[in-house]
């Protein structure tokens, strides 16, 4: 699976229902606020205890990045930073041209859980665009599709909707299995369609072959970021070789600059 992939899915598109391929016991499916029983099941149980099957005794990883599943970083913070976004959200309901979700390397574009403005990359190429950003750092697809379903981005009508995520992922892969990461990517793409099912949807996956949809662009920034060998290009990352530098994200909004000229008519 390569990392750096997007997938742009033109609007319209029809809205459909996201079918899970496993129901948990979780008592409150979508819906904001939380009741008090979901937020007690989201809080007092650590996010391995809530994976699908876990109820039932049954160790069943490949389905874990296709289930939504709020994360969990000790007590309530990571519910604190979702509600953080989805305040966020209503403040801004309406029309937006660019919606981002996603994980740090989303977050980092700059957001509202930190310093609340874009990063340079991004206004230096986009800065007439009005752009909602809700990553969240570490967060794996199931985290997404629990957020999408929790209020997340109600009230909002982006036009498109960039998406990068499946990089926490790939951590559990010795478990999960890559498919099973990789359709996790799909199912944040079917969420996606079905919540704006007149936005363009991004994400982060070619192996599915999403672009035998007509539907679909596919930009593929995989040798934007890696040598010949493979190996990654040192100076688009930082030290970690994880997350982006600046000039990586200068990198990442060059070649998603076009596309968005192209769908946004700009």
């Amino acid at each position: 699976m390569k990392s750096f992939l997007t997938a742009l899915l033109l609007a319209p598109l029809a809205a459909h229902a996201v079918d899970y391929p496993y129901a948990t016991t979780e008592p409150q499916k979508t819906g904001w606020p939380l009741t008090a029983e979901e937020r007690a099941y989201v809080v007092d149980k650590p996010e391995h205890a809530r994976r699908p099957g876990r109820e039932a005794n049954k160790h069943l990883p490949p389905l874990w990045p296709q289930v939504p599943s709020a994360g969990h970083w000790g007590g309530t913070s990571w519910l604190d930073t979702h509600a953080k976004l989805v305040d966020y959200v209503k403040a801004n309901a309406g029309p937006v041209d660019v919606l981002l979700i996603g994980d740090s390397i989303t977050q980092q574009w700059g957001s509202p859980l930190d310093k609340g403005v874009l990063n340079e990359a991004w206004k230096q190429r986009f800065a007439g665009l009005k752009a909602i950003n809700l990553g969240i750092g570490g967060d794996k697809t199931q985290n997404v599709l629990w957020r999408l379903d929790h209020g997340g981005v109600e009230g909002l009508k982006p036009r498109v909707v960039v998406v990068m995520i499946g990089n926490n992922n790939m951590f559990f892969t010795p478990e999960t299995g890559i498919e099973a990461a990789a359709k996790g990517v799909q199912m944040v793409v079917a969420n996606g369609r079905d919540k704006f099912p007149q936005a363009t949807v991004s994400v982060a996956l070619d192996a599915l072959q999403l672009d035998r949809d007509p539907q679909v662009r596919v930009l593929d920034l995989w040798s934007d970021f890696t040598n010949t060998d493979g190996t990654i290009k040192a100076t688009l990352f930082t030290a970690d070789n994880i997350h982006l530098s600046p000039s990586g994200y200068g990198v990442y909004a060059e070649r998603l600059k076009p596309l968005l000229k192209e769908l946004l008519k700009i």
